[in-house]
């Protein structure tokens, strides 16, 4: 997971940020990026792709890279704005937005699947997340801190069980917009809310 890294940094560039988002497919909430920039000298043997982790190894990981990345940022963009600019242009806004709050500027970037116009060099890959420890560990905080996001929303409305679904469209989040309606963070520019008769 480290070859696009060793590449760049034979390269003579060291400084270099991973990008990945969570929340592209759920129907409810915002979606998330994060920008993370690693310590070349260390292995981070503990990075994963977020979706191959476990709960708690997802966690772990999350508190051991906020201690031993040089820079974590992140961008959060609400379904709202999701329901006025679509999906892809709102993750690569989070993205952008990520990056640009780094506290130190990468020298490139390396980013999953989405191609971002920036003033900085850039790859783009496809499922970066499992073929990149920058992309990976920024797909465990961007994960980490969604999820934290919806089990707040959940305390606001427990009927979605938001804190278990996350806001994909599971058996029970379905039949619970069937009953009650969408609530206010519901995309409502996503199936099934956007055909929901009252």
């Amino acid at each position: 997971m480290r070859k696009y890294e060793n590449e760049l940094i034979e390269n003579n560039i060291k400084i270099i940020a991973g990008v990945d988002e969570a929340g592209r497919g759920p129907v409810a909430g915002p979606v998330v990026a994060a920008a993370v920039i690693l310590n070349n000298k260390l292995d981070y043997d503990y990075i994963n792709d977020s979706k191959q982790l476990s709960k708690n190894k997802r966690k772990d990981a999350y508190l051991k890279l906020k201690e031993e990345a040089i820079a974590i940022s992140y961008e959060v963009i609400d379904e709202k704005t999701i329901d006025e600019i679509n999906i892809l242009e709102a993750t690569r806004l989070a993205m952008t937005r990520a990056i640009s709050n780094l506290t130190i500027k990468p020298e490139h970037v390396l980013i999953d699947a989405v191609k971002l116009n920036l003033p900085i060099k850039n790859t783009s890959i496809i499922k970066g997340d499992q073929k990149s420890k920058s992309i990976a560990a920024a797909s465990i905080v961007a994960k980490e801190i969604r999820d934290k996001i919806m089990d707040e929303y959940n305390l606001l409305y427990p009927k979605y069980d938001f804190s278990n679904n996350k806001g994909y469209l599971t058996k029970k989040h379905r039949d619970a917009i069937s009953e009650f309606g969408p609530c206010q963070i519901h995309r409502k520019t996503f199936e099934p809310i956007k055909s929901y008769k009252k």
